[in-house]
Parts: structure tokens; sequence; C-alpha cells
């Protein structure tokens, strides 16, 4: 193992053992150097990945901090991997999408509250048919975000709206060439805010794979004949 990677490994047990805790200072270089029997040079290296992926905040002439450690925070790097997607492997977004959403609005429609729904009831009537692309793609990603909220599961609602949010460009040029994309969506998410206000997981489950198979395989044969 790098040493870099054994310091990595070290700072982690801390936090996991609750030797440090969310938004806690790390103790000076020096001394967690030699707490963790490692150099300073591999200990700076350790905390420089930390940095990036949002474990440890580095804040000069102050000192190391852990972070919240929110869900949110911690996806972040996700987020910078699917601004780098390109358009073939937007296909493999889509499919994730396909695999966590259904599960989130299982969860949902055992856990949502009557405020939440009565919120993804709003985001429903905000679209008609006289809804541009930008705002259908707009409610669509705000609707999908509640469901995934109302799950219960912050770490399944940050990948998902991480997810949701880097489809948008694939969303509207499905709504720019797609006869009826308004009406069928409109409809899907009434079916799905149905099937939650029944509690019935089954059903939410389904609808929502088939809410999303459709764009899925809208794009695939787009890229296909493209």
């Amino acid at each position: 193992m790098a040493v870099t990677d054994e310091a990595i490994l070290k700072i982690k047990d801390m936090i996991l053992s609750g030797e440090i805790k969310p938004r806690d200072k790390l103790p000076p270089e020096k001394e967690l150097s030699e707490r963790l029997g490692l150099s300073r040079s591999s200990l700076r290296e350790a905390v420089k990945a930390l940095e990036v992926i949002r474990v440890l905040d580095v804040r000069r002439g102050d000192g190391t901090y852990v972070t919240s450690l929110e869900p949110r925070l911690l996806l972040e790097a996700m987020t910078f991997i699917t601004d780098l997607h390109t358009d073939s492997s937007i296909l493999e977004l889509f499919a994730v999408r396909r695999i966590l959403e259904p599960a989130a609005a299982a969860l949902a429609a055992v856990r949502m509250s009557a405020a939440e729904l009565a919120t993804l009831r709003a985001l429903v009537e905000l679209v008609n048919e006289s809804t541009d692309v930008e705002g259908l793609v707009t409610a669509d990603i705000r609707f999908h975000g509640a469901i995934a909220a109302a799950s219960g599961n912050a770490y399944l609602a940050s990948l998902i709206d991480s997810l949701s949010s880097h489809t948008m460009r694939a969303r509207i040029w499905r709504g720019l060439t797609q006869e009826h994309s308004v009406e069928r969506t409109l409809a899907e998410h009434k079916a799905i805010a149905d099937a939650l206000e029944e509690h019935d997981a089954e059903l939410a489950q389904a609808l929502t794979i088939v809410h999303i198979s459709g764009i899925e395989q809208w794009l695939r044969d787009a890229v296909t004949t493209a």
C-alpha cells in the first residue's frame, strides 16, 4: 500500500471511530503526523486528496477541518465526473437513473407525508399542454427530486439529483424533437403521483421504470440513427 493511501485510511479511521467528528479541527500537522506514525509530506498528500473529495476543508492561516460530511457535499466529486460525460455515455447515466429512481419511488410510497404529496401534486399542476420544453424539463427535474427527497435516504436523493440535472440537455432535445412529449410526461407524472398517494410501492416503482425507460429508449434510437 502506498504511504499516502495509508495516511488516508488512518484519517478515515479517526473519523469513523469518532475521534474526530464533522466540523472538528484536525490537530496541527506535526502533532498529527507523529500520532499516526507518518511523515509530514505523506500527511500533506493525504490531506490534499481528502480535500478534493470534500472530506477535509483546508483553511489557509486557520487549519484543517473535517467538513460537515453531508451527502450533498461528499457526492460533489461524482457531479464533476458527470459533467465530463460524452453524448454516448449519457445512455449510461439514464441506465443508472432507471435503477435508482424506481427504488426511490418505492421508498417514497411508504414514507411520503401528506405535505410532501401536496408539494408533488403542485409540481404536476405547474405543467400543461402550453408549457414550453424548458419549463417541462425544469418541472420534470423538480418532480423527480421531490420523490427522491421523500425516500428518506439523503445519499440516494443526492445521487439522483446529480444524475437528473446532468441529463437535462438530452431531455430538452427529446422535448424539441418528439411529438406530444409534454402530454406524455404530464400523464406519466400524474400516474406516478396517484400511485404514491395510494402508497402503492410496487406500482410507483413500475411506473417510474416505464417513465425513465421511455426517455432512454428514445435517446438510444436517436443516437443510433444520428
